[in-house]
């Protein structure tokens, strides 16, 4: 492995770097926009049981808003629950829009990564290039600096591809988990809404 980055030359640590700071991106997200962690399985349940056992308090709106994403999106309906729909759906639209800013944290600078590499790949390639050219002189062509030049330019292609493909494909990946989870919470958070003004209603 050694010789192959030595091989490459020294565009090649700049890629480095970014592969491993695309890598933690990629786990950082895999693990916070875990389903169960954005979404407790129940949790809509539990909070209307609640609401129907002792009605609306800053207790109820506290708790449910510290259960995460998904409680944060069911307080802003409870705290709105008495007031007229509309404004109970601008409420969950305001705080799902808060929320879905944070869930996409990270996000841009993986994209980023993804579109910069092969950028970074070739611009090594173009470094080995130089070296390429640079090896043919008035007596001929110098065979190290030749092999050196070509090893330059095709490693750093190859890098830049490596860490752009996985950065690209876990960034739509996330991006649309993001928007899937989003959608989810409006729905339950809707749910919720629909259920405790019916319940009102009645």
């Amino acid at each position: 492995m050694w010789d192959i980055i030595k091989a490459a030359g020294w565009p090649i640590w700049p890629l480095i770097l970014m592969s491993i700071v695309a890598l933690a991106l990629i786990i950082e997200r895999a693990w916070t926009l875990r389903r169960t962690n954005i979404i407790p399985p129940g949790l809509v349940d539990k909070v209307i049981d609640e609401y129907r056992k002792k009605g609306l308090s800053q207790e109820l709106v506290n708790l449910t808003a510290g259960q995460g994403p998904m409680g944060q999106v069911l307080a802003a309906g409870l705290a709105n629950i008495r007031a007229p729909r509309p404004v109970v759906k601008e409420a969950l639209e305001e705080t799902g829009s808060v929320i879905g800013h944070g869930l996409e944290k990270f996000l841009n600078a993986l994209g980023t990564i993804a579109a910069a590499a092969p950028l970074m790949g070739l611009f090594g390639t173009i470094i080995g290039m130089i070296e390429i050219f640079g090896s043919q002189t008035a007596q001929g062509t110098n065979p190290a600096q030749l092999a050196n030049g070509i090893s330059v330019a095709l490693y750093n292609t190859a890098m830049g591809i490596i860490v752009a493909i996985p950065a690209l494909m876990f960034y739509r990946y996330f991006r649309g988990k993001v928007d899937s989870l989003l959608i989810e919470m409006e729905q339950q958070a809707t749910r919720m809404v629909d259920i405790l003004h019916g319940d009102r209603a009645k």
